[in-house]
């Protein structure tokens, strides 16, 4: 049984070394260029970046990853797993008008991380270099290009000695806010957040055969849990291929995703709800007339309110490419469970519910669906901590092994967050800090705690 995922990369480079892992659409277009990587050589790459890391005594330690998108950030978040080092992805600084700000967050994540060494692209560590008057904390701290790294350099790598609970990696949570709160992630969480979206997403041996291997297209961000922890991680889980491109290319032209959704058919793509809103605003006839998304089996929703009106007119649109309603699928997670709680039941029609006798359909609230299985998730009253009847609202709390193992180094916000105890059930509960209510099983969510307080 494998420990981690650097077990399962071992496994498929032995087993399928040539199998396509990644590829990625350098300029977002299918006919523009392509960059693929093998399973044999992400796994050369990975310990290449890994032993680079043992070698200068870094296991142990936090490395800030600083890439661009491409599959090089992929190659050196591996690598961070198969040295023992938690890898912290980050926003590589790019363009003036972001310089300040990811600048700025970086800065905090590297004092809050402690980070030892940043990995990152050339361009981005050129521009470190660059930048280093005005951020005299990387004088101190190790820099370099993943890139670089020779091949040769594997043939240093030990296998490290890697358990359930040993830290995989942290994922910080958006926001600007001073005191930014890094998710500790176990390999243990990795494994079993990956187990749920499997079976959840219906990521069976016979859907994957019968896509030819191709699970996942994907413009989302890779230093953001749900691009991150759903198309790249689960496709190593599975041994499958998953196409990516920069979300910049899919803001330029929100078309993009869709024609790659045409032409590689994957099993599953999707993002939040504002992607298909953008996807909507492009639909012309002649779009339409080019795509064929009769293979397209799960278009998950989620990070934002899923929207009724929204799931109806992409299903209306896109109809005549073939696209079905049951390929909808809202779902609901966060960064604190390491990524999916709660998903729709693929090939059905999203559940909505009216939230007011004759209100219109477009005004619905919809189902994200039901827990993963060995995931517990109860409605609770906030104040007084008690579960809450079926139909009532309240704070979402979520227990079971996806469970992150709390905040870095912020014991004051682990207790509160990641320790809540309810009367009639055994262990800890996180608290989410969203709203919702379940109704036959399904989760409903309705907002965020804050937005009442």
């Amino acid at each position: 049984m494998a420990r981690s995922l650097v077990d399962l990369l071992t496994t498929y480079a032995t087993h399928q070394p040539d199998r396509t892992a990644y590829r990625h659409l350098a300029t977002g277009d299918v006919d523009g260029e392509i960059q693929e990587i093998s399973y044999a050589r992400l796994a050369t790459r990975s310990r290449a970046v890994a032993a680079w890391l043992q070698e200068r005594g870094l296991a142990g330690s936090r490395a800030m990853l600083l890439h661009p998108p491409g599959l090089e950030f992929i190659s050196a978040y591996l690598g961070c797993l198969a040295a023992g080092v938690a890898a912290v992805p980050g926003v590589p600084p790019q363009g003036r008008a972001q310089n300040h700000r990811a600048l700025t967050r970086t800065k905090r994540l590297i004092a809050d991380a402690d980070a030892k060494v940043i990995l990152g692209g050339r361009e981005v560590v050129a521009a470190l270099g660059a930048m280093a008057e005005h951020l005299p904390e990387l004088d101190a701290i190790p820099r370099v290009a993943t890139e670089d790294i020779l091949d040769e350099t594997a043939a240093a790598w030990r296998e490290p000695d890697l358990t359930a609970d040993s830290v995989a990696f942290l994922q910080y949570t958006s926001g600007s806010t001073s005191a930014p709160r890094g998710v500790v992630v176990t390999h243990g969480n990795l494994l079993d957040n990956e187990r749920v979206i499997t079976a959840r997403m219906g990521h069976t041996p016979e859907a994957i055969a019968a896509h030819d291997g191709e699970l996942f297209v994907s413009w989302l961000p890779v230093y953001h849990d749900m691009g991150l922890i759903g198309p790249v991680l689960n496709t190593l889980y599975l041994g499958a291929t998953a196409t990516l491109f920069s979300p910049l290319h899919f803001l330029q032209r929100p078309d993009r995703w869709l024609r790659a959704v045409s032409h590689y058919r994957p099993h599953t793509s999707g993002g939040p709800n504002f992607a298909y809103e953008l996807a909507l605003r492009n639909a012309g006839p002649e779009l339409l007339d080019g795509l064929d998304l009769s293979t397209w089996q799960v278009a998950f929703n989620g990070a934002e309110p899923v929207r009724a009106a929204t799931l109806r007119r992409f299903a209306d649109t896109f109809a005549p490419a073939g696209f079905r309603r049951g390929a909808l699928y809202p779902c609901y997670g966060l960064a604190e469970a390491t990524l999916m709680v709660t998903g729709a039941t693929p090939g059905t029609p999203p559940v909505l519910l009216e939230t007011e006798p004759g209100a219109h359909a477009d005004a619905a609230a919809v189902g994200c669906g039901r827990p993963g299985e060995d995931l517990t998730v109860v409605i609770a009253d906030p104040e007084r901590q008690e579960e809450l009847s079926e139909g009532e609202t309240g704070e979402i709390w979520v227990r079971g092994a996806s469970v992150a193992k709390g905040y870095w180094r912020n014991t004051l916000a682990t207790r509160e967050t990641f320790r809540a105890t309810l009367p009639g059930h055994e262990g800890r509960f996180l608290r989410t800090g969203d709203l919702g209510f379940l109704r036959d099983g399904d989760l409903f969510v309705t907002g965020r705690l804050k937005d009442l307080m």
